[in-house]
């Protein structure tokens, strides 16, 4: 009589592929639909596993199939069995995927000029092979690529709709760079109303942080006086240093060290402040690759360095 492994050895995945069609079927001929093949040749791989094995696995009778208790036995094993390769072979695939593959991503500007950069040194010294392309775009250029699938994922302002998924990373509250003739006596924060009543400028229409301040003025019934704006905080910086107004922008793009011409003012009274999430439309899965990537943001974006 055969021990049980030397039994095992001869048995192979299309035999136990067949048996786990007909005993979660309950029936050859479904079996044999669902494999592709004759019934009789189904009937044949399972008498081969029942010598093989030497027991019964099912009860035959001109009606139905039913499963032996040894056969109850086997298809519960084969499903554990079954399950834990899927499991291996998705590792395996996700291992070589998340070493080669391609990324692309959407950003706001004001984060790409910051604090991308450290994200994605970290990643490519991980993963060298994966390609990432990287698109610098406004948040409402940002959300269109997201919701054509141009992109993986954005990083950017999260905004009131219930077409994305925001998983919100990094808090920035929002200053004012005040040039030092407007400033007074402020040395670290500025109320809204205050800053409201000087020259102002701001990112244009197509950015969500310009909504976000203008929202707020509108619900304090407070105006305002802008004669420039642009695409480029950079822009906004080197006009506040010049002297034409205050420049609202994100902590993120704050200039560091101490400034001759214009002193970061926190904007309080109310303190405004924006999220920054990683994007994606609901129910959407990201590739393995894509998912390291977002790992890493969680734990390189809110450091300040």
């Amino acid at each position: 009589m055969k021990t049980p492994l030397a039994a095992m050895a001869n048995v192979n995945l299309k035999l136990l592929h067949t048996f786990m069609l007909v005993g979660e079927h309950g029936s050859f001929r479904e079996a044999a639909e669902r494999a592709h093949r004759s019934q009789s040749a189904v009937s044949t791989q399972i008498r081969q596993l029942e010598e093989q094995l030497g027991v019964a696995l099912f009860h035959r009778t001109t009606r139905r199939v039913s499963l032996t208790v040894e056969g109850a036995q086997l298809l519960e094993c084969a499903r554990r069995a079954v399950q834990e390769m899927e499991l291996g072979l998705r590792k395996i695939q996700e291992s070589a995927d998340i070493q080669r593959g391609r990324i692309a991503l959407a950003c706001s500007p004001t984060i790409a000029g910051t604090r991308l950069a450290r994200v994605l040194a970290a990643f490519e010294r991980d993963y060298p092979g994966v390609q990432v392309f990287v698109r610098e775009l406004s948040s409402e250029a940002m959300f269109e690529c997201v919701r054509q699938r141009e992109v993986d994922f954005a990083f950017g302002p999260v905004v009131e709709t219930g077409e994305f998924h925001f998983e919100t990373i990094l808090e920035d509250p929002l200053y004012a760079l005040v040039p030092k003739r407007f400033a007074g006596s402020a040395t670290k924060a500025i109320a809204l109303p205050t800053l409201a009543r000087m020259p102002l400028l701001l990112l244009d229409k197509a950015s969500a942080l310009r909504r976000l301040f203008e929202g707020a003025l509108r619900s304090h019934d407070l105006d305002f006086s802008s004669r420039y704006q642009f695409t480029q905080v950079q822009s906004l910086i080197s006009m506040a240093r010049a002297g034409l107004g205050a420049a609202i922008l994100p902590r993120v793009a704050l200039p560091e060290g101490e400034d001759d011409a214009a002193l970061p003012l926190r904007i309080v009274n109310p303190p405004l402040v924006r999220e920054l999430a990683v994007i994606t439309l609901r129910g959407q899965a990201l590739s393995p690759a894509a998912a390291r990537m977002v790992q890493l943001l969680r734990q390189l974006m809110g450091d300040r360095g």
